[in-house]
């Protein structure tokens, strides 16, 4: 399904052909080209963003994926008003991110897996109390949240620790709950459990699913970690080269791709049609490709084989998403 495709009077999220176009110095290599660039530059222009369309709804948990330097962080700087794009069109709840941003940002909580916004040589309870006052939360709401928070993400020893001596684990738990104090509508996590330890990954993700299926908070995630969009997202956009690919469910994002992994009673001699599928093979283990034909391939190996066992299974879907890059890489040469 593609993003035009998604379309919806009560979406949250308006995004329509949105583009960004950042124009970046260049020089000539060695001393030479530095003197040159002292007294003429010459720029460039780069095309970050191109043509990108979506909606997403009010209480959607979704993913956005692509390799570095797709445009996911772009999307995401321009959806919480950071950036102005260079053409297009973007609606939050009604609002402009970047002529609204007041009130905008009122209504979102952002985490920068690779920044923090948290205050490095406070503790962590004054980073809290100082984003309080800046959200201008009431004294009332903001201890019943920043209590909720505290119990939720397991924060109470980390308190009165200065940030900059936090775990990087502990530190983007910190950071999830300061993105929260002011009850956000929408919820923007980039890379939020990125160098995190399993342990962290898992408290992570536990704790995005309880926000958006409890309160209905709007998530949009992007993320590295296929693990994360198994576990988390009913939706995935796929990036790259500032270009929307693809926009739809995990199971959409899988090819017709199968693997049958057959476990045969002695290394059996095959024909020349089933060698052609064979993938790998250790001992009387052997793994066969197959783009279809389930069904027939598995009567013919059970027909003309001695067959122990047999599993049919998808390829690991970092596979097929690594792919589907290689085909996009393919289409711009």
């Amino acid at each position: 399904m593609t993003a035009l495709s998604r379309r919806s009077s009560d979406a949250q999220i308006v995004v329509e052909g949105l583009e960004k176009r950042f124009r970046i110095a260049r020089r000539d290599r060695g001393l030479w080209g530095a003197v040159k660039g002292l007294a003429r530059r010459d720029y460039q222009d780069v095309l970050a963003l191109h043509d990108v369309s979506f909606q997403i709804a009010a209480g959607e948990l979704v993913g956005y994926i692509g390799p570095n330097g797709a445009g996911k962080s772009t999307t995401i700087k321009i959806l919480s008003g950071i950036l102005v794009p260079s053409g297009g069109r973007c609606e939050i709840s009604g609002l402009v991110p970047w002529r609204n941003r007041v009130a905008h940002v009122a209504r979102i909580g952002v985490v920068f897996g690779q920044r923090t916004q948290l205050w490095w040589d406070l503790p962590v309870i004054e980073s809290f109390e100082l984003l309080r006052d800046m959200y201008r939360v009431d004294q009332h709401r903001y201890q019943r949240s920043v209590d909720e928070l505290i119990a939720l993400l397991d924060l109470e020893s980390l308190l009165d620790i200065p940030v900059r001596q936090l775990s990087l684990g502990q530190r983007m738990r910190c950071d999830l709950a300061a993105s929260l104090i002011h009850e956000p509508e929408i919820i923007f996590l980039d890379e939020p459990t990125i160098g995190l330890d399993a342990v962290s990954k898992l408290a992570m993700r536990e704790f995005i699913k309880k926000q958006n299926h409890e309160r209905g908070t709007t998530v949009l995630l992007t993320t590295h970690d296929m693990d994360d969009i198994e576990a988390l997202c009913s939706r995935v956009m796929l990036i790259n080269h500032g270009t929307l690919l693809q926009d739809g469910t995990v199971e959409d994002l899988r090819s017709d791709q199968r693997r049958v992994v057959v476990d045969f009673q002695g290394v059996p001699t095959l024909t020349p049609d089933h060698q052609r599928l064979l993938e790998s093979s250790q001992g009387e283990r052997l793994v066969f490709a197959l783009a279809g034909g389930v069904t027939e391939f598995l009567g013919e190996v059970t027909a003309h084989y001695q067959v122990r066992d047999l599993v049919v299974e998808h390829p690991p879907i970092e596979e097929t998403v690594a792919e589907l890059y290689r085909q996009a890489r393919s289409s711009l040469r």
